[in-house]
This record gives structure tokens, sequence and C-alpha cells, in this order.
């Protein structure tokens, strides 16, 4: 019996933390399922999905713990099994010139409907022709059975009108940790 185990770490950016939680996951037999990691203006923050059997839980906690005394922020927590068939998977793109709460606004129409993130990536890119920076998002969702994905398009379609930004909504593949459930 495996459990999933969701590893979160912040502190300075440095050469070798990646390698500091791989080692440990290593060494207590962890399987790395699923990560997302980044370097945001000089400090790491990044999140590790595990795959862990359950006797080695207790000791990998523990020793990923052990990285606070090297000036490391980090949690370790029990993940939970979604519940299978209760929600669909949906990708959303948006693209449009940057300015301050697109981000406010996208989530507030979503968590309306009861639509949780998955996954959210966003950047600003300088715009091809113009120059200008542009704001881009990429989001991975669950939205429940009972959301209409037709009417959750034209409620996000309204919004990006108002705010001058182009959203596709469209189905998503499954993640590593659905494909891991399966197994």
């Amino acid at each position: 019996m495996s459990t999933l185990l969701v590893i979160t770490i912040a502190g300075p950016d440095r050469p070798g933390l990646v390698n500091l939680i791989s080692d440990r996951a290593t060494a207590h037999g962890a399987n790395w399922l699923e990560s997302r990691m980044a370097n945001l203006a000089g400090q790491f923050a990044g999140i590790v999905l595990l795959q862990v059997p359950a006797d080695k839980v207790e000791g990998l906690t523990r020793s990923i713990g052990e990285l606070e005394t090297q000036g490391l922020r980090v949690t370790a927590l029990r993940g939970a099994a979604t519940g299978a068939g209760s929600t669909r998977r949906l990708h959303l793109e948006l693209l449009g010139q940057d300015r301050p709460g697109i981000v406010r606004d996208i989530s507030g129409a979503l968590a309306r409907h009861g639509v949780s993130i998955d996954e959210l990536v966003t950047d600003c890119v300088s715009g091809s022709m113009s120059g200008e920076n542009l704001f881009r998002a990429r989001a991975q969702l669950q939205v429940p059975m009972a959301v209409e994905t037709q009417v959750l398009r034209g409620e996000l379609e309204d919004l990006a009108d108002d705010l001058m930004v182009d959203v596709t909504l469209d189905e998503a593949p499954p993640s590593a940790e659905q494909n891991a459930q399966h197994r």
C-alpha cells in the first residue's frame, strides 16, 4: 500500500535544491509523480507529489523536515485521493494586455461555479507586434459534473470581453496523480 505525499519547499535559490529532495525521496522508496518548481525573484519555490510506501512515510517526512536546518521552509502533507466521477478536467488558457485584477476576476467566476484550480501557471510576455506586456495564464481545472461546460465557457467569454483578454476552455488530459491512481 502506498501514500500520496505532497512536499513544498521554499527558500533562497541555490544549486542542488531539487537533488536534496530527490535524494531523500529515493532513500525512502518514493516514486516522484509530479512537480512544479520555479525561481521567482531569487527565491526557489517547489511542490512535489510523491507516492511513498505507507511504512516509509514517517521516515521520509522527518528526513524532508531536516532541510529546515539549511534555511529552507518545508512542509509534508498526506495527499487525498480525488473523488473519481464527481468532476471533470478542463484546461483554460488566457492571453491579454496585462493589468491588475485579471486573476481575481477569472478565479472569482470559477469559484462561483464551484470550480477548483488544480494548477495555475501565469507569466508576462512581450507582445510580438506592439511590445506591450501581455498577461498569459494556463490552468488545469476540476469542474463539477453539474456545471455545463457551455455555461461556464459563456460566462468566461463575457468576462474576457470586459477584461479585453482572449480565453479558451477545452478538455484536459489526465494528470500524473490520476494516472498513478489507476496503476
